[in-house]
């Protein structure tokens, strides 16, 4: 059991770290919410028929509306954000910035009606982690010139924002049992909501099938398979099988491993001024982690 609980846990390590990369290639000629929005489609109608051919039981109303509300803060806020933000930022730093969501997990909880105030531990933590953001996405003064936007920086901020939200959400939403039933739902709802931005963002009417890229189309292909169906069941039998401490590690090994094969095979900057971002946003979130109350939460989802 511990060498399936390992290849498992590797498995999520380098796949979902790796996500960032594939998103980068898709996103090169492929536009940000079009792609998306057909990798949940694809990968959403899979899972979501596999559960269900299985014997999963037929979802409620409400669940169909837990997916919709969940799959639009996760995917369409979250996952398309990303996408969008990699149009213009490496893969490395967006992992980077999405590695904030416990931090904004922690605020969202204290601020919502009856939530939970963060310890000391933890607004320690956010302190800390929020001065690697500045250093990652401030001026030059702080550390260098940076080789992106501050307003694309923000939009993936943003979307690990959306992302916590949805993974606040989802600890009182009405579920399915089933982990993967239930992520081919909201993949489905959420591929819906995609590619209508996708449309109302004129995605489809500039498209061009014969501009894809190898590489981009690769790019989509890994996704769908890896990124979506393989990452998803990995992780969710994980839950099953594997301490939830464990199984959260990947939020600390995942960004390093999206910075490190962004450097090797798209050719982004590993200066300075990103290493030591990586190393204090990283510190942070184990330091939130260690510090949080405990109290049962359902532990979200990687954003790609």
């Amino acid at each position: 059991m511990k060498t399936k609980i390992w290849a498992a846990l590797l498995a999520v390590y380098i796949i979902w770290g790796s996500t960032y990369l594939g998103i980068r290639f898709a996103v090169a000629t492929i536009p940000p919410f079009m792609q998306a929005g057909v990798r949940f489609l694809v990968s959403g109608t899979l899972l979501f028929a596999w559960r269900r051919l299985a014997g999963d039981p037929t979802p409620t109303r409400r669940q169909w509306f837990s997916a919709f509300v969940i799959g639009s803060l996760l995917l369409v806020g979250g996952n398309g954000l990303i996408s969008f933000a990699e149009t213009s930022i490496p893969s490395g730093v967006a992992a980077l910035l999405v590695a904030t969501i416990p931090m904004f997990m922690v605020l969202v909880e204290a601020l919502r009606p009856g939530g939970i105030r963060p310890t000391l531990g933890q607004v320690m933590g956010l302190l800390v982690g929020f001065s690697g953001v500045a250093l990652l996405i401030g001026p030059a003064e702080f550390g260098g010139a940076r080789e992106f936007s501050f307003l694309s920086g923000g939009i993936a901020l943003l979307a690990a924002f959306l992302w916590s939200l949805g993974s606040i959400y989802t600890r009182n939403a009405d579920l399915p049992e089933s982990t993967l039933l239930f992520t081919g739902m909201e993949m489905l709802m959420g591929s819906i909501g995609l590619l209508l931005v996708s449309t109302l963002k004129g995605e489809f009417v500039h498209f061009q099938i014969a501009s894809v890229s190898t590489s981009s189309l690769l790019g989509l292909l890994y996704l769908i398979t890896f990124g979506s169906l393989v990452g998803f069941t990995s992780y969710a039998w994980l839950l099953r099988n594997a301490p939830v401490s464990l199984v959260s590690t990947y939020a600390y090994v995942n960004p390093i491993v999206a910075v490190f094969l962004g450097n090797i095979f798209a050719q982004e900057s590993l200066g300075p001024r990103i290493l030591l971002a990586a190393l204090i946003i990283v510190g942070s979130v184990f330091l939130v982690n260690l510090a949080k109350k405990p109290t049962p939460q359902v532990e979200p989802e990687e954003i790609v």
